[in-house]
């Protein structure tokens, strides 16, 4: 009898282990889950190597950075990341207003330059972008991150890519995305110009935007690989740009660097850049999918 009991001891001892060791890897499991995190709005890199210099002005904040043109007053490029984290519920503030950390002595483009002049005030880093909070959202209202942008352009084309991105966040991928300017002269809704604000405010003649699409995660550097997508456009800044879907504007990053001259992707390794940049993203896009939200 002794002999019994001890032996049903035994086995309830081990089924108790057996249970330990089973309950436990699940409890790790559900304590290690991070949620989304804000990253480096340059992680992949400073395409035009800005810095204090007039044409190339290095403006970093909390919600993107930028090189700036002191000559043009408008952005050469922003760059920022997308993800859940930089998104929420806050309304769009529509307080647009001259950035007043601008040297002093620089000509600070004020929200009634763009008045009719048939061009919209155009957000390289869009509103819907940042609605985490009212500064976040506030800050794509500054008049350093505006240029000219054809209103067709703006309101229809270029904001349907934008609204692909945040479709893509929705998807469960972050994003980290470039995008800018070139040349001059744009056609808006009342016809060509060159600049704007008596000759203050360079009209571009092409936007362009560069965008890295990853899986949600963390070390996001060290997980792009020869199979990462990148999507990138080239689009004219006018008015009939809306005949074709953004997606008819894709090009390669290569093709934007030889426009612009910049380093896309410098933190990338060589190796890896020569494969992504020179792809031209051709995954389907449903017609569905250009639905706006502006």
């Amino acid at each position: 009898m002794r002999f019994f009991t001890l032996y049903i001891y035994v086995l309830l001892l081990s089924f108790l282990a057996a249970c330990t060791t089973f309950v436990s890897p699940v409890s790790v499991q559900e304590t290690s889950y991070s949620a989304p995190a804000r990253e480096d709005n340059m992680a992949l890199g400073n395409p035009s190597g800005a810095g204090t210099a007039h044409h190339n002005y290095l403006i970093k904040r909390p919600q993107y950075a930028m090189s700036y043109h002191r000559y043009r007053a408008t952005p050469n490029w922003v760059s920022w990341h997308l993800n859940k984290a930089w998104l929420g519920s806050v309304s769009r503030q529509n307080d647009f207003r001259t950035d007043t950390s601008l040297p002093a002595d620089w000509y600070r483009a004020s929200p009634n330059d763009y008045q009719y002049s048939g061009f919209d005030r155009g957000h390289m880093c869009p509103s819907a972008d940042r609605t985490a909070s009212v500064e976040d959202n506030s800050a794509t209202f500054l008049m350093t991150n505006i240029l000219p942008q054809a209103p067709n352009n703006n309101r229809q084309t270029w904001e349907q890519l934008e609204s692909y991105c945040r479709r893509l966040v929705d998807q469960g991928y972050e994003l980290y995305i470039i995008a800018g300017n070139r040349g001059t002269g744009g056609e808006g809704s009342n016809g060509y110009a060159r600049t704007i604000a008596n000759g203050n405010i360079t009209v571009p003649s092409h936007l362009w935007k560069v965008i890295v699409v990853l899986p949600e995660g963390s070390n996001d550097l060290s997980r792009i690989n020869t199979s990462t997508r990148t999507i990138a456009v080239i689009m004219p800044n006018t008015q009939d740009v809306n005949q074709k879907p953004w997606t008819a504007y894709r090009v390669s990053i290569r093709d934007v660097e030889r426009l612009t001259g910049y380093n896309f992707l410098s933190n990338v390794p060589q190796w890896i850049q020569d494969v992504i940049e020179t792809r031209v993203d051709n995954q389907y896009v449903a017609p569905e999918e250009y639905v706006t939200t502006f």
